[in-house]
């Protein structure tokens, strides 16, 4: 076998962190091409070529699927993760180093006073295997393939689907685009879906916790924005005009750390709402004052949905702009000086309407397509772009905040009542206690963010019909398959290696834990899911 001892699963995931895969490059073009000539190794896939493929994603990039099938059974379950990771501009010198991770390890050694004490003592204990992916996600990806070919090996009456992706860290297309393909893998190969099992790794909720973590649900993320499109003035006359930067400031003031979207569930409660980007739309230096500014925020849910979501921004947005006008105006009256007017506050959609009204459908259509065909600019860019066009059309408006949403929508998904996840949360514990005086505790909404977001999406929920009408890139640059996620009700785990540090020039796998207590546990929770009948 080649991924079975610990020895061989530790050169496995070196060999995945050294296919660097950094988003958006040539390698994570590459790497589903080489993964799929790593798994051909096994006899399996070489009588069975149909059981293995490429899925497009969109800009040259694939995800990949591989099935072990067994005959007796349509049970399946699909082990998901991803390949792309965060780009290394933190390492710096050591930059070359990166992907190599027993050299990084050497480095570190050499250097290692110049790190915290934790880190340090983890540098030179030998117990932690350092380097970017090493943590997020590669070790998944090993763990999954140890699974595939055991099944193989051992004839397990169940079938795995080996499913890993490109693009998790940025918009999560490659998790996007899969969902309709797992329907058709589904069709063609009889496939009844059972469990969705995610390796993502172990995050820690504080520095230096020590505690294992599995998760049966994720966290969801959005991101309502607003174009604030002021009155240009000369610096010299500034009360002729309507600085959007002095609207900007009193949104950005409230919305960071506002408690307006808090959620509390199972006892955690969602993240605070932050500013993501902040930045002027004037592209050059003048005495000019600015009339257009994009605002891009972070906002974390759990049984919300964007509906609820847009409501509360807007209405925020709303009472804001009404204390920037009181301002404003108090200071027009100490100037002896008339307002330059009102501010409105409106939607992406009441605009886009008011445009359809006034110029009709073709106006629109050149504008956003002008926008979208522009390869230097992202999705977030291109919305903002396209809003501060149409504003040009109707300057009977402004000043005006409009709001919206940018990519990438992240929907939360919880499991932990499902009795398939119920049961395998006991498993989990009493094996890690058992086995390895471990004390896992399990979190209801995994903070990290993840692609479990478009695995099973509530039936019920039709909110994303407000997402669609307030995202102006929609159906053009970025799409999310809301219906199809809904027929995939399929209940979702987490259980993943402990490490430290992701995203962080100290990115680092405990070989213990991935190379002998996780395979173990998952060994034993797909083993589960072969005979329990819930």
């Amino acid at each position: 076998m080649f991924w079975e001892s610990q020895q061989q699963l530790e050169e496995l995931v070196c060999q995945l962190v050294s296919w660097e895969s950094r988003t958006g490059t040539e390698g994570e073009i590459l790497f589903p091409f080489k993964l799929k000539d790593e798994l051909v190794k096994l006899e399996y896939f070489e009588r069975h070529p149909e059981h293995i493929a490429l899925h497009d994603a969109g800009r040259n990039r694939n995800g990949l699927s591989a099935l072990y099938k067994h005959g007796s059974t349509s049970r399946t379950i699909i082990l998901m993760s991803h390949f792309d990771t965060v780009h290394t501009k933190e390492f710096g010198s050591n930059s070359h180093l990166a992907f190599s991770p027993h050299e990084l390890g050497h480095r570190f050694k050499e250097i290692a006073d110049d790190f915290p004490e934790e880190v340090r003592a983890d540098i030179l204990s030998d117990d932690y295997l350092f380097g970017r992916g090493t943590m997020d996600m590669k070790m998944g990806i090993a763990l999954h393939m140890h699974l595939v070919e055991k099944a193989i090996a051992h004839d397990w009456p169940i079938n795995l689907l080996l499913l890993t992706v490109p693009d998790e860290e940025v918009d999560s297309a490659g998790m996007r685009t899969a969902v309709d393909q797992l329907e058709g893998l589904a069709q063609t190969h009889d496939l009844d879906y059972a469990l969705f099992l995610n390796s993502e790794p172990s995050f820690t909720q504080y520095p230096d916790d020590p505690n294992y973590y599995f998760y049966s649900g994720t966290i969801g993320k959005i991101m309502p924005s607003v174009l604030f499109y002021g009155v240009e003035t000369h610096v010299g006359e500034p009360l002729r005009g309507l600085n959007a930067h002095y609207m900007a400031s009193f949104l950005n003031q409230q919305m960071e750390f506002t408690n307006v979207f808090d959620e509390t569930a199972y006892g955690e409660r969602t993240p605070l709402p932050v500013t993501l980007k902040y930045y002027d739309m004037k592209a050059d230096y003048s005495a000019q004052t600015s009339n257009h500014v994009a605002s891009l925020y972070n906002v974390f849910a759990m049984e919300q949905n964007a509906d609820d979501i847009f409501s509360k921004f807007h209405e925020l947005v709303e009472d804001t702009m009404t204390q920037c006008q009181n301002h404003y105006e108090a200071i027009c009256r100490r100037e002896n000086t008339r307002p330059v007017g009102s501010i409105r506050t409106m939607s992406y959609q009441a605009l886009h309407d008011y445009i359809l009204k006034k110029h009709g459908q073709v106006k629109i259509d050149e504008i956003i397509t002008q926008y979208i065909a522009r390869d230097d600019l992202d999705d977030r860019e291109k919305s903002m772009q396209i809003t501060n066009r149409m504003l040009t059309y109707c300057k009977e408006l402004v000043p005006l905040a409009v709001t919206l949403f940018v990519p990438p929508y992240y929907p939360a998904v919880n499991a932990s009542e499902d009795p398939l996840v119920r049961s395998i949360s006991g498993l989990t514990q009493e094996f890690l206690n058992s086995n390895y005086g471990i004390v896992p505790k399990e979190i209801h909404y995994f903070n990290g963010i993840s692609d479990a977001s478009y695995v099973s999406y509530d039936s019920h929920d039709d909110s994303w019909e407000t997402y669609k009408a307030n995202t102006p890139v929609w159906g053009k640059t970025y799409t999310i398959p809301f219906q199809s996620m809904q027929k995939l009700q399929v209940p979702h785990i987490n259980i993943g290696p402990f490490g430290k540090d992701p995203h962080k020039l100290t990115e680092r796998l405990h070989k213990q834990s991935g190379y002998e207590i996780t395979p173990k546990l998952l060994e034993a929770v797909v083993k589960h899911c072969m005979t329990v009948t819930v």
